[in-house]
């Protein structure tokens, strides 16, 4: 299962979900669903911007974990 950290990420930058949407471009819907992990996918675009809003690695943000 892929797990998305945004929550983790944004919290570490102090950077709030509204901050994060204007500067990635995204509605607050839409960023909602990525923090929540209700998203079923993410564009490599939309990926591109959050790591460089949250001045991050891709892999601060989505981490593998094994279904049990």
């Amino acid at each position: 299962m892929i797990v998305i950290n945004l929550d983790v990420m944004m919290a570490k930058r102090k950077m709030s979900l509204g901050e994060l949407s204007e500067k990635v471009g995204i509605t607050l819907a839409n960023l909602s669903i990525l923090k929540n992990n209700k998203a079923k996918a993410i564009r490599f675009s939309t990926l591109d911007a959050i790591c460089r809003a949250l001045e991050c690695k891709v892999e601060d943000i989505l981490e593998y974990k094994e279904d049990l």
